[in-house]
């Protein structure tokens, strides 16, 4: 634990849906849910406005369509995620050398080890320094915690949601968990939150009343012991800049099961290609390659294959992952699939290349030699059944993306089905659009990149030296108040 509140945890509010209102004029105000769309689709972020509705992530959309079913649903566009988070990184790649990302819209920094903040009154000017940033670079709102240790400063910004900043002063850390749930505790999740509750025990404080030795005898001693810890709110974590990945990998869930064994293949074959793409955007190769299949009944496989040594080859990833697949069963449907690569490397060995030649040479000894059975008893594979239009308009025109007309300039779809492609066109910075209907093939339409959020953004370049204390102090419209 520090004696000064300088580590700070930052989360932007609501951040995908936040992005999208930002960036789409009539929705702001409103109900916003991002995530899949399809049958089997997952609620990745909801906006504040479709929480109150009872909405929240990791819900399938199913359901949330029938809490909310006059919310605007659309597909995630990555591309634009990462690009404000890239804004967002690099504004606190300037307070500290030590920034902890955990995700696009999530990061921990170490004011002290920046020089940025070494008490109370530094570390929140600085807090509130960040939060006017981020709104003047991208148009949206983050949330700040402030506290001595990682723990703390993560429940501070939860507790500061939604556009606020909450300072937990050193010393008050028992007094200020002592009446909060042990949910809000790192690790305890639903079944030990349970186990806890069936103990007697629902809040941080009873935790510290029971004991370590009670805690070691109720949930095992290393967990035991942490939980005591954080009941007193102990956390000695230091902020770390570099999170080496263990594994990269894709998966995709299918709207319908996939019974064909040769359309299970291609979609192995086209994971595999992503997955190295990711590989390589990360300039790291790897040794093991993973498929990973759910079938129709929900039950899940895994295989693998290790490699001579790291490899960034698609050929050989997608080749090795056909022949995991050979040993699994598909045929009463397939739900889910996966292709992933472990034991990262940061070099490939040169040798590993000629693996896709050797293996397409043994495949091809092996069928000059025998012919191996096809499912059905047919004698060649059957095609794959064609997607239908209304699924191919779907990817071709996902809900929420961005499209260009030739005569109407820039909007996105709200929506596509029996032949035709709605569109909004609008832009961040203007009013809302007039909506228009077109043929999904009108050649005059065509998607198209997202637009920044914010149009002329302050320049921010000698940041935070010049940065205002406050938003007060600032001239930037659309703030929240600070928590105390």
């Amino acid at each position: 634990m520090r004696p000064a509140p300088t580590i700070l945890h930052l989360d932007m509010d609501a951040f995908y849906a936040s992005a999208e209102q930002a960036a789409k004029p009539s929705l702001r105000g409103k109900a916003v849910v991002v995530g899949g769309l399809g049958p089997r689709g997952v609620v990745a972020t909801a906006s504040y406005e479709a929480r109150r509705l009872g909405v929240h992530s990791a819900m399938p959309t199913a359901q949330a369509r029938r809490l909310a079913p006059n919310a605007a649903y659309l597909v995630p566009r990555f591309s634009l995620y990462r690009t404000v988070s890239d804004q967002v990184m690099e504004l606190l790649g300037r307070l500290s050398p030590l920034v902890e990302p955990l995700s696009l819209d999530e990061a921990f920094v170490d004011l002290e080890a920046g020089g940025t903040a070494d008490d109370s009154a530094s570390a929140r000017a600085t807090g509130e320094g960040l939060r006017t940033a981020i709104h003047a670079v991208t148009g949206l709102s983050g949330s700040v915690g402030l506290a001595g240790s990682k723990m703390l400063a993560k429940i501070a910004s939860e507790e500061a949601k939604p556009d606020g900043l909450l300072l937990i002063e050193p010393g008050t850390e028992r007094e200020l968990l002592a009446p909060m749930s042990v949910r809000i505790l790192p690790g305890v999740g639903p079944a030990t939150g349970d186990h806890l509750r069936r103990a007697g025990m629902t809040t941080v404080h009873d935790l510290a009343e029971a004991g370590e030795a009670e805690l070691v005898r109720l949930v095992g001693k290393a967990h035991g012991h942490g939980l005591y810890r954080m009941a007193l709110g102990l956390d000695d974590r230091p902020v770390v800049a570099e999170r080496d990945a263990k594994s990269v990998s894709v998966e995709d869930t299918f709207d319908v099961d996939l019974h064909d064994r040769v359309r299970v293949r291609a979609e192995v074959e086209r994971l595999a290609v992503r997955c190295v793409e990711r590989l390589r955007a990360a300039d790291r190769s790897g040794r093991t390659v993973v498929l990973k299949v759910r079938r129709y009944d929900f039950s899940t496989l895994t295989r693998s294959e290790t490699l001579r040594g790291p490899t960034d080859d698609p050929t050989v990833v997608r080749e090795a992952a056909g022949r995991l697949l050979e040993s699994v069963d598909t045929t009463g449907g397939v739900r889910l699939l996966g292709v992933g690569v472990t034991g990262l490397a940061d070099y490939t060995q040169e040798d590993l290349f000629a693996q896709a030649s050797d293996a397409r040479e043994l495949a091809q000894r092996a069928q000059e030699h025998s012919s191996p059975p096809v499912e059905g008893g047919e004698e060649s594979a059957p095609e794959p059944e064609p997607d239908s239009a209304e699924l191919l308009a779907a990817r071709r025109w996902p809900a929420g993306h961005d499209v260009h007309h030739e005569e109407h300039g820039h909007g996105w779809v709200q929506g596509s089905g029996v032949g035709r492609v709605t569109v909004r066109f609008e832009e961040p910075w203007s009013a809302p659009g007039r909506v228009l209907t077109f043929r999904v093939d009108d050649p005059l339409l065509r998607p198209a990149d997202p637009l920044p959020l914010v149009r002329d953004a302050a320049d921010y370049s000698s940041w935070p030296a010049s940065l205002p204390k406050s938003r007060s102090d600032a001239d930037s419209s659309g703030g929240g108040e600070s928590s105390p």
